[in-house]
């Protein structure tokens, strides 16, 4: 490789530069919700002094854990300038085929087919969701099919793969190790919060310092220009698609775990939310920008949003609404503010 080549690899693999200003700007971005959330906290009060209560707290954090990882996973795709719309059925159906394959033909209202130990429910539920992301891969990358309508019409095939598996009924016989990783506290925190944050850590991490992280927003700046400069394109857009069916996947064993059952619904209208909690926390819908921070203030601000209504009597049939309405408001604001058109 000349020296040229090496130098515009190297390039190619930093976030794009800016002027002095707009890089400041690009900063304060990530930490642009940071007040919002203190603002939300002091009307939170004002509304129900049960709000700073640490059950009350925790309670929200606990609430945030499976959407945070659907999030982590949908941030991780938009920076390479794809999405993944199946997210919101593979919480739920993962699960129930790990669940299927493992549980007792016999003995318990859901029939399953018994095949492997039931200890291998976690590792299996992971490699669903592995293949999940694997399979939209290959639809997008190699029969290059139109990633949106290619993974809406994968999220309407899981949605009914997990009515048809589990009969339209909720499955209440969970294993112990699903149970687990959902209803256990270190150090008085729900354990799904402290593996929330880790999962966020490494991303966030690996996004900052490694070679292949960095590459995720030079494909998503420009593929070409990436795909010019040595990098595999295809084979780490391909793996981002993986990692977060494998995120998805295990979203939906904390969430399973947590209410001791997989619905017929289990995840149903998520993806919404996480385009919402995606947007106003500063991933460019165009690729190669936002950071997991800013994410993971998106989704706090969304759940913080959510339980001052509840506390303040506001019924929960306009979270839709509402959700909806910052994610216009949230294109707007970036709209103007980045000065580029959104297509």
């Amino acid at each position: 490789m000349t020296d040229t080549t090496q130098l515009t690899a190297d390039r190619a693999l930093d976030v794009p530069e800016r002027p002095g200003r707009k890089l400041d700007f690009a900063r304060w971005r990530d930490l642009s919700l940071v007040p919002v959330i203190l603002v939300l906290c002091l009307i939170g009060f004002i509304v129900s002094p049960a709000f700073l209560t640490a059950d009350n707290l925790v309670g929200v954090v606990q609430q945030s854990t499976e959407l945070s990882l659907l999030v982590l996973a949908q941030a991780l795709i938009l920076i390479c300038h794809r999405m993944d719309l199946s997210l919101e059925s593979t919480i739920g159906v993962a699960p129930v085929i790990a669940m299927w394959l493992v549980l007792p033909a016999h003995g318990s209202r859901f029939a399953g087919l018994e095949l492997l130990p039931v200890w291998t429910a976690i590792p299996v539920c992971l490699l669903i969701g592995a293949l999940i992301g694997g399979v939209n891969g290959f639809l997008i990358l190699k029969l290059r099919v139109n990633g949106f309508i290619a993974t809406l019409g994968m999220l309407t095939m899981l949605r009914g793969l997990h009515i048809g598996i589990a009969e339209g009924q909720s499955i209440v016989n969970v294993p112990d190790s699903f149970r687990y990783l959902g209803k256990t506290s270190w150090l008085g925190v729900p354990a799904a919060v402290w593996i929330c944050l880790a999962l966020f850590a490494a991303g966030g991490a690996a996004l900052a310092y490694l070679r292949h992280g960095r590459a995720l927003y030079a494909i998503g700046g420009n593929a070409e220009a990436a795909r010019a400069a040595g990098i595999r394109v295809d084979r780490i857009t391909w793996i981002v698609l993986c990692v977060g069916g494998v995120l998805a996947a295990f979203a939906g064993i904390l969430y399973t775990g947590h209410y001791g059952s997989v619905s017929a619904n289990q995840g149903n209208g998520w993806i919404f939310q996480v385009f919402a909690a995606a947007v106003i926390g500063g991933i460019s819908l165009n690729g190669g920008r936002g950071t997991l921070f800013g994410a993971l203030t998106g989704v706090l601000t969304l759940q913080l949003v959510v339980n001052v209504m509840t506390l303040g009597g506001v019924p929960p049939l306009w979270n839709q609404f509402l959700n909806g309405a910052i994610i216009i408001i949230a294109l707007v604001i970036s709209r103007f503010a980045s000065g580029e058109k959104q297509d």
